[in-house]
């Protein structure tokens, strides 16, 4: 299997396994945003310009972020927060394609007093969300960490997958969740319909377990074709590759690679196109 094509556990079963108990911090905040209530978690660095945001993969709330948000806020201001439907934030009418909730993470942040410039974080369906924030509004973004994530293409449209697959996802799943997985494919496109981002420094950790009990699943719900492999890989020629046996959830599990891939953008001027592998 290619490095970039990774299982439907990506982005729904994975949320499921139970990781590490995340480290004590400090306690998220409800705020009152456009009449509804969001949960969020900011440590403030007062000597420093820039802003690390976090957004989370499919069902993951702030607290899968583990003690990373804080052991980043010896280095900047560090912002993480639960998008609409998830942990204590309030459900939303509004669509849940990429467009809609880049927007309202935007809202969220200026409602915060979070100024640009930021450096991205964003883990499986939450990497897909940041890479169209950084090719939208490319200004206003300093670099980006994709974590396991998804990119444009990846997984099909879901009156593409499977019957019994769409039957399980509706079952198990909540309606502001299977909401996001029916405009995953839509998002893609319109990551893809923006300009590149090759200026910026691009971190993407890749999770590759080596052990032999490894079993990838997908439930038809992925594109597995050459096509879409190459297309993958080629997204981001210049950005640097971090392969680390992990696990999806590589901020609970290998917490030190996702701190020093965030403090890699922070300090670096540009990219590299190198593919590394993580010691543990």
């Amino acid at each position: 299997m290619s490095r970039f094509a990774m299982p439907l556990s990506a982005i729904v079963l994975s949320c499921l396994v139970v990781g590490p108990a995340p480290a004590a911090g400090p306690a998220p905040v409800l705020d009152t945003i456009g009449g509804r209530q969001v949960e969020s978690l900011t440590i403030r660095h007062p000597a420093s310009k820039e802003v690390i945001v976090f957004e989370g993969g499919s069902r993951n709330t702030i607290e899968r972020w583990g003690a990373v948000p804080q052991q980043l806020a010896h280095d900047a201001t560090v912002f993480a927060y639960n998008r609409p439907g998830y942990g204590n934030s309030e459900e939303a009418g509004t669509p849940r394609d990429g467009r809609t909730i880049v927007e309202e993470l935007r809202a969220v942040l200026r409602h915060k007093g979070l100024r640009p410039p930021y450096v991205l974080v964003g883990h499986s369906l939450g990497g897909l969300y940041m890479q169209l924030f950084a090719r939208a509004y490319p200004d206003e973004v300093k670099g980006v960490v994709l974590i396991d994530a998804l990119y444009p293409r990846m997984v099909k449209r879901t009156e593409d997958f499977p019957f019994l697959s769409r039957l399980a996802g509706r079952i198990a799943f909540s309606r502001t969740v299977w909401r996001e997985i029916e405009h995953i494919d839509e998002t893609g496109e319109m990551v893809l319909a923006l300009g590149g981002i090759d200026d910026k420094p691009i971190v993407r950790l890749v999770n590759q377990p080596t052990s032999s009990t490894a079993i990838a699943v997908d439930f038809g719900a992925f594109r597995m074709d050459e096509d879409t492999r190459r297309q993958v890989r080629a997204l981001y020629p210049k950005a640097k590759t971090i392969v680390a046996d992990s696990s999806h959830q590589m901020a609970l599990t290998s917490p030190e690679v996702v701190t020093a891939a965030v403090r890699e953008v922070m300090a670096a001027p540009g990219s590299h196109a190198v593919v590394a592998r993580a010691t543990r």
